[in-house]
């Protein structure tokens, strides 16, 4: 996956949303990259251990060996200065920030699309900043403590294997608190995966707190006749139909609300 892995899906949720007859330019776009902060260690590690070894399912191998020792990685220096986990949320705060200066500096609705780890990488995110860690150096305005968080959609979404240890694991508040009353109408967290990718999972089951903040487990079916059955097809969200439907829809309602007008009680 390069660094456009978006382009394509922004380019045709514009064109949707534009169809619909909304104003496509009030929605600004950022994505963070975060694979090149190991992707030298990872090729090494991948010739060091191929090298003299005959290793069948290559491009499956080297996804589960970036994903996964991306993973370990990134937990076991949690906490640590300078180590992955604050390397990836630094990120992260640099690609917010940049978001918020392309909304006019203004603390506009905030839509999250995370797919695979990265939907673990925003978790996390959004759990820190709610509880108001390192509120010095990432929550200096409400767009960024994430109290303006309108919409999540995770696709392929691996956080359940990180749950293992936890009965009842703790989830994100969704929505904030925060929110205006039509934004926290229309306000969903969705969830989407295919069964036959064995990276994707329903987020529901996992506990009361996800039961509660995710709205949906939406079952899709993604990839081509090459990928659509096996899991291969776990790179095939951001392209397919089934995923993009539901994400314009949800993006339309949120831009909508923003314009509702006030309510307005007699008394």
């Amino acid at each position: 996956m390069s660094d456009d892995f978006a382009h394509d899906t922004v380019q045709e949720l514009r064109e949707r949303i534009s169809g619909r007859g909304l104003n496509r330019d009030e929605i600004a776009w950022h994505g963070v990259y975060w694979a090149p902060l190991l992707s030298a260690r990872e090729h090494q590690l991948w010739v060091d251990l191929a090298a003299n070894n005959d290793l069948n399912w290559a491009k499956l191998r080297k996804f589960f060996l970036s994903a996964f020792g991306t993973v370990s990685a990134y937990h076991n220096q949690s906490g640590r200065p300078g180590g992955l986990y604050e390397t990836i949320h630094g990120l992260i705060h640099e690609a917010v920030q940049q978001l918020r200066v392309k909304l006019g500096d203004d603390d506009k609705p905030l839509v999250v699309v995370a797919h695979s780890l990265g939907s673990v990488f925003m978790s996390d995110y959004i759990w820190d900043r709610q509880m108001g860690y390192g509120r010095e150096r990432y929550g200096a305005t409400p767009f960024e403590r994430m109290e303006t968080l309108s919409g999540m959609v995770t696709l392929g979404s691996t956080i359940p294997l990180f749950c293992v240890a936890h009965e009842n694991p703790a989830c994100i508040e969704f929505p904030p608190p925060t929110l205006t009353e039509p934004l926290r109408k229309k306000a969903k967290w969705l969830n989407l995966y295919d069964s036959d990718d064995v990276l994707g999972w329903p987020l529901k089951p996992l506990g009361t707190g996800y039961a509660a903040a995710v709205n949906e487990d939406i079952e899709v079916s993604v990839g081509n006749i090459l990928t659509s059955w096996n899991p291969g097809n776990h790179a095939a969200y951001w392209s397919d139909e089934t995923v993009i439907k539901p994400m314009v829809y949800l993006l339309s309602t949120l831009l909508e609300a923003v314009h509702a007008p006030p309510k307005i009680t007699g008394v």
